[in-house]
C-alpha cells in the first residue's frame, strides 16, 4: 500500500496508444492532448483542500479532453517524466467525489503506461508545466475499460473526472545502456508458486482461486495489538531486501468489519513499489520474504496509517488492517 491511498487510480492493465510528446523541455515542441465541450463545462474553485469542480450530469467524452485552467511556466511534462500533483477526482456520471490529495508536495505519477498510470491520467497530464491546473474528461476506454471499477463506485459507462495542480515536472534520467552479454531479467511471476504452509492458531484463513486470487475470513475475535506476519506459501526465489522494489498481488481489508479496501487481483494487474515507500506494516511484511512466497499480516494502527486513519479507504485511526499478497518478482536497489 502506497502511503497515500491511489493506486486503483493509478493502475490499470489496459494497453493504448498515447499522446505524442517530444522531450525536449518546451511547452512550444508539445502536443497536449485537445479540450472539448466536456472538459469545458468543468468549473473549478479554490485551491488546495478547497478545490472543487462542478460539471454537469452524465458528464462523458468519446476520448479523453483536457482543458488547460491556468498556465504553468517551466519544463512541459513529457513521457516517462515524474510529475507531482495534487488532484480531485469525481464520477463523471453521479458527480460524487472518488478521491483527492492536497500536500506541498503532491503524489507523484510517472507518464508512463507501462509503470500502471491510467491511459486518460497520461494523457491529461502530458505537456502540463509547473503550476499548470487542468481540468480533463477520461472515458472508460482510457480508464477502467468495459468493467468500470466497482471499488471506487465506477460502472462500466462512466467517465471520470480530473482537476490536477501539477506542483512539479522532474525530467525522466537518462538510460543506461545495459552491458553486453547480460542475463535476461527474471519475469514476474503470475502467482506465488511456493510450498505451502500453515498459518498459526488465531489468523484469519484463506482460501484461493484458480488463479490465485484469494478469499479472506476474518475470525470474531479482537484484533492483534501489534504486527503479526505468517507465511501461506513459502517461495524459493530472491530475497527481498531493505529498499528494493517488489511486484506483488495483493488484497487489503480492515480486521473489525472485513471490508476490502483496495486489491490488485480485482484490478487484474500486480502492483510494484519499494519496500520503503509503503506503510511500515506492509514493508515489515516484505523484506526477508522470498519471491514465490505468498505472506498474509496482520498491521495494527501503529504500522499502518496511525491516528489520522486514511479516510480516502474508509480506514480509522483504530482500525487494524489485513493483508494477503503474493511476491512476484524482486528488483534490487
Amino acid at each position: 500500500m502506497f502511503k497515500k491511498l491511489i493506486p486503483v487510480l493509478a493502475v490499470s492493465a489496459l494497453a493504448l496508444s498515447l499522446v505524442a510528446c517530444t522531450s525536449s523541455g518546451s511547452a512550444s515542441a508539445c502536443a497536449p492532448t485537445k479540450p472539448g465541450t466536456a472538459s469545458a463545462k468543468i468549473k473549478v474553485t479554490g485551491t488546495g483542500a478547497k478545490t472543487a469542480a462542478k460539471f454537469p450530469a452524465k458528464l462523458t467524452a468519446k476520448s479523453t479532453q483536457r482543458t488547460e485552467i491556468k498556465a504553468g511556466k517551466g519544463r512541459a511534462a513529457a513521457k516517462g517524466d515524474t510529475v507531482d500533483v495534487d488532484y480531485v477526482v469525481y464520477n463523471g456520471t453521479t458527480g460524487k467525489k472518488i478521491d483527492s490529495n492536497s500536500t506541498k508536495a503532491g503524489v507523484p505519477f510517472s507518464l508512463d503506461t507501462a509503470q500502471g498510470l491510467l491511459p486518460g491520467l497520461e494523457k491529461a497530464l502530458l505537456c502540463s508545466s509547473s503550476g499548470s491546473r487542468v481540468a480533463a474528461v477520461i472515458p472508460p476506454a482510457d480508464a477502467f475499460g468495459s468493467t468500470g471499477n466497482s471499488q471506487l463506485g465506477v460502472g462500466a459507462n462512466d467517465s471520470i473526472v480530473f482537476v490536477l495542480d501539477v506542483l512539479k515536472v522532474t525530467k525522466a534520467p537518462k538510460a543506461t545502456p545495459t552491458p553486453t552479454p547480460s542475463a535476461p531479467a527474471t519475469p514476474a511471476l503470475p502467482k506465488a508458486n511456493g510450498t505451502p504452509q500453515k498459518a498459526p492458531a488465531g489468523f484469519p484463513t484463506v482460501k484461493l482461486a484458480a488463479n490465485g486470487t484469494p478469499t479472506v475470513t476474518i475470525p470474531k475475535t479482537k484484533a492483534p495489538t501489534k504486527l503479526e506476519i505468517a507465511d501461506l506459501k513459502k517461495g524459493a526465489g530472491a530475497t527481498v531486501a531493505a529498499g528494493d522494489s517488489v511486484t506483488v498481488h495483493y488484497v487489503g481489508l480492515i480486521w473489525d468489519t472485513s471490508k476490502i479496501f483496495d486489491s490488485s487481483w480485482s484490478r487484474g494487474t500486480p502492483a510494484t513499489f519499494t519496500t520503503d515507500g509503503v506503510i511500515p506494516g506492509f514493508g515489515k511484511a516484505l523484506v526477508g520474504q522470498k519471491v514465490g512466497s505468498q505472506v498474509i499480516v496482520v498491521i495494527p494502527p501503529a504500522d499502518g496509517y496511525g491516528a489520522a486513519g486514511q479516510s480516502d479507504a474508509g480506514i480509522k485511526g483504530t482500525d487494524t488492517l489485513v493483508f494477503v499478497l503474493d511476491i512476484l518478482a524482486d528488483q534490487k536497489k
